[in-house]
Protein backbone atom coordinates (compact mmCIF):
# COMPACT_ATOMS: atom_id res chain seq x y z
CA UNK A 1 0.00 0.00 0.00
CA UNK A 2 0.86 3.63 -0.82
CA UNK A 3 0.58 6.88 0.83
CA UNK A 4 0.78 10.01 -0.67
CA UNK A 5 0.91 13.29 1.65
CA UNK A 6 0.38 16.57 0.08
CA UNK A 7 1.14 20.06 1.35
CA UNK A 8 1.76 23.54 0.52
CA UNK A 9 -2.18 24.70 -0.38
CA UNK A 10 -3.64 27.18 1.27
CA UNK A 11 -4.91 30.73 0.49
CA UNK A 12 -3.12 33.50 -1.83
CA UNK A 13 -3.98 36.89 -3.52
CA UNK A 14 -4.20 37.24 -7.31
CA UNK A 15 -1.35 36.98 -8.73
CA UNK A 16 0.76 35.25 -5.69
CA UNK A 17 2.25 31.97 -6.12
CA UNK A 18 2.10 28.82 -4.27
CA UNK A 19 3.71 25.60 -4.46
CA UNK A 20 2.24 21.94 -3.84
CA UNK A 21 4.57 18.67 -2.58
CA UNK A 22 3.16 15.20 -2.95
CA UNK A 23 5.66 12.50 -0.95
CA UNK A 24 5.00 9.26 -1.32
CA UNK A 25 5.94 6.59 0.99
CA UNK A 26 5.57 2.38 0.89
CA UNK A 27 7.12 0.14 -1.26
CA UNK A 28 8.38 1.60 -4.85
CA UNK A 29 10.44 0.24 -7.35
CA UNK A 30 9.79 3.06 -9.85
CA UNK A 31 7.23 5.88 -10.62
CA UNK A 32 5.49 5.31 -14.23
CA UNK A 33 3.81 9.07 -13.60
CA UNK A 34 3.21 12.25 -11.37
CA UNK A 35 0.94 14.24 -11.50
CA UNK A 36 -1.38 16.83 -9.75
CA UNK A 37 -5.61 16.96 -11.01
CA UNK A 38 -7.76 19.88 -9.61
CA UNK A 39 -11.41 19.99 -9.10
CA UNK A 40 -13.16 23.10 -8.01
CA UNK A 41 -16.64 22.97 -6.48
CA UNK A 42 -19.68 21.37 -9.31
CA UNK A 43 -16.80 20.52 -11.73
CA UNK A 44 -15.02 17.71 -13.20
CA UNK A 45 -11.72 16.24 -11.71
CA UNK A 46 -9.51 17.64 -13.92
CA UNK A 47 -5.38 17.29 -15.12
CA UNK A 48 -3.12 19.92 -14.15
CA UNK A 49 0.04 18.22 -15.75
CA UNK A 50 1.87 15.42 -15.16
CA UNK A 51 5.18 14.10 -15.93
CA UNK A 52 6.27 10.86 -17.22
CA UNK A 53 9.35 8.77 -16.50
CA UNK A 54 10.00 9.10 -20.16
CA UNK A 55 10.92 13.10 -19.26
CA UNK A 56 7.58 14.03 -20.69
CA UNK A 57 5.68 16.53 -19.14
CA UNK A 58 2.04 17.65 -19.68
CA UNK A 59 -0.39 20.42 -19.10
CA UNK A 60 -3.78 21.84 -19.03
CA UNK A 61 -4.00 24.31 -21.88
CA UNK A 62 -5.96 26.39 -19.00
CA UNK A 63 -2.20 26.56 -17.37
CA UNK A 64 -0.72 28.59 -19.99
CA UNK A 65 2.73 28.40 -18.27
CA UNK A 66 2.31 29.56 -15.20
CA UNK A 67 2.24 26.18 -13.41
CA UNK A 68 5.51 24.32 -13.61
CA UNK A 69 5.58 20.34 -12.45
CA UNK A 70 8.61 19.19 -11.29
CA UNK A 71 9.89 15.63 -9.87
CA UNK A 72 12.66 14.09 -6.91
CA UNK A 73 12.17 10.55 -7.73
CA UNK A 74 15.13 9.78 -5.18
CA UNK A 75 12.56 11.84 -2.39
CA UNK A 76 9.34 10.42 -4.15
CA UNK A 77 8.34 13.65 -4.23
CA UNK A 78 6.52 15.72 -7.15
CA UNK A 79 5.79 19.57 -6.81
CA UNK A 80 3.57 21.97 -8.46
CA UNK A 81 5.03 25.54 -8.41
CA UNK A 82 2.27 28.10 -8.96
CA UNK A 83 2.68 31.27 -10.00
CA UNK A 84 0.26 33.98 -11.38
CA UNK A 85 -2.32 32.47 -9.66
CA UNK A 86 -6.13 33.55 -10.62
CA UNK A 87 -9.54 33.20 -8.62
CA UNK A 88 -10.33 30.25 -11.21
CA UNK A 89 -7.28 28.36 -10.21
CA UNK A 90 -9.18 27.66 -7.14
CA UNK A 91 -10.04 24.30 -6.41
CA UNK A 92 -9.10 21.20 -4.38
CA UNK A 93 -5.51 19.93 -5.90
CA UNK A 94 -4.70 16.10 -5.76
CA UNK A 95 -1.46 14.45 -6.18
CA UNK A 96 -1.62 11.15 -8.43
CA UNK A 97 1.10 8.82 -9.32
CA UNK A 98 1.17 5.55 -10.89
CA UNK A 99 4.01 3.03 -9.54
CA UNK A 100 5.61 -0.19 -9.75
CA UNK A 101 5.17 -1.49 -6.73
CA UNK A 102 4.56 -4.46 -4.61
CA UNK A 103 4.73 -7.23 -6.14
CA UNK A 104 6.42 -5.33 -9.12
CA UNK A 105 3.14 -4.89 -10.02
CA UNK A 106 1.39 -1.84 -11.12
CA UNK A 107 -0.45 1.20 -9.31
CA UNK A 108 -2.41 4.25 -9.07
CA UNK A 109 -2.84 6.23 -6.09
CA UNK A 110 -4.28 9.46 -5.01
CA UNK A 111 -3.77 11.95 -2.70
CA UNK A 112 -6.47 13.38 -0.10
CA UNK A 113 -6.36 16.51 -1.82
CA UNK A 114 -4.79 20.13 -0.68
CA UNK A 115 -7.39 23.19 -0.61
CA UNK A 116 -6.10 26.13 -3.27
CA UNK A 117 -7.76 29.47 -2.49
CA UNK A 118 -6.79 32.53 -4.61
CA UNK A 119 -8.67 35.61 -3.55
CA UNK A 120 -8.22 38.94 -2.47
Amino acid sequence: QLQLVESGGGLAQPGGSLRLSCVASGTIYSFIVMGWYRQAPGKQRELVADSTNGGVTNYADSIEGRFTISRDDAKNTVYLQMNSLKPEDTAVYYCKVRVIGEGFREYGYWGQGTQVTVSS
